[in-house]
């Protein structure tokens, strides 16, 4: 593979002698403007606004545009007297756990090599001392006219370098999140949950771009003079507003069970039943949990019903008493009456 830069890595006092490789490359097939009516290609040519000429590269330089749009040239040599140290060097800063990184920072992958025969061993000690660390080096290095930041990390027998945005770099997700307060149900977790344990794990070797495919398709039918037949139903925009959550839950785990070339597990309605869920072991729970709530309720209730029928008739013996009580009260107030209404007897001499 064709290096991209050749410079160092350096580590402490350590300099490794290095080549930077690209790790990735782009498949997706690019198109060319051309003119509808005879199908001639459409250029682009780099004109002077101010004499109306075209330029070649070589009359081409750089300038830096101020807010009253005046230009400030800036040339190859004014950036070369930089006191910039990392433009030959990739300078290793520090090191942190691999999961401390934003995988929004993480930008394009580079592999880095050794350059020469003595760069092999200090490579190789770097490399280990990557790997028993079980951390990344972070690192700030020089690239196409500007200082970049940097994840150094071991990628088997090899060291690869990942460019990172700088934190500043980073917008806030400032009005992205939905503004309107939703409630979510413990069974629409239950069947999110079936959903993702029937979809599984995907290994990302087996993916492959099916719209480049089918635009080389296309390309190859044009080529030839002929059409490509499209399927019916192909180019439908598929999505839109979900009426039923838990409807659009259950069909898509019914159709991702029988996409395995299982049961769909659903009942003889049009929605699978959350009870035929294979791996919903939640819902299994929230099954068990709802049974032995209901029997808790059922409980009460029956002894809710034995100690009214306990209590009735302990009302009637009390309210019994009560009747009898007063009914002995009058007789003792009437004894008394009649005690004062009998005359005094004379006493005689």
């Amino acid at each position: 593979m064709r290096s991209i830069w050749n410079g160092a890595i350096s580590f402490g006092l350590v300099s490794i002698p290095i080549k930077l490789v690209n790790a990735t490359e782009s498949r997706s097939i690019s198109f060319r403007q051309i003119h509808l009516a005879d199908g001639g290609r459409i250029r682009y040519r780099k004109v002077c606004e101010l004499d109306e000429e075209e330029v070649t590269s070589a009359e081409i330089g750089k300038a830096y545009e101020d807010a009253d749009g005046s230009m400030i040239p800036i040339s190859d040599d004014d950036l070369a007297q930089l006191p910039l140290p990392t433009a030959k060097t990739i300078e290793i800063v520090g090191f942190v756990p691999e999961t401390s990184i934003d995988p929004l920072q993480v930008g394009s992958a580079y592999y880095i090599a050794a350059n020469g025969v003595p760069a092999a061993k200090p490579y190789t000690l770097l490399r280990e001392a990557l790997k028993r660390s079980e951390k990344v080096a972070i690192a700030k290095f020089a690239l196409r006219g500007r200082e970049r930041l940097g994840m150094v990390r071991v990628l088997g027998d090899v060291i690869a370098l990942h460019g990172l945005l700088w934190p500043d770099e980073i917008r806030q997700p400032e009005g992205v999140a939905p503004e309107t307060e939703v409630s979510i149900r413990d069974a629409e977790l239950d069947l999110a949950d079936a959903l993702m344990d029937t979809l599984g794990e995907v290994e990302l070797e087996s993916l492959h771009d099916d719209y480049r495919e089918a635009v080389e398709e296309l390309i190859a039918a044009k080529a030839g003079g002929g059409e490509l037949a499209v399927p019916e139903g192909a180019g439908e925009r598929r999505g839109g507003k979900v009426l039923d959550l838990m409807a659009a839950l259950e069909s898509s785990v019914r159709a991702a069970k029988e996409s395995r070339g299982e049961g769909a597990g659903g009942g003889d309605g049009d929605h699978a039943e959350v009870t035929h869920l294979p791996t919903g072991k939640k819902t299994a729970g929230a099954k068990k949990s709802a049974s032995k709530t209901a029997s808790k309720t059922a409980s009460k209730a029956a002894a809710g019903k034995t100690a009214a029928d306990k209590k009735t008739p302990a009302k009637k013996t009390a309210a019994k008493k009560t009747a009898t009580g007063r009914t002995a009260a009058k007789k003792t107030v009437a004894k008394k009456t009649t005690a004062k209404k009998a005359p005094a007897r004379k006493r005689t001499a």
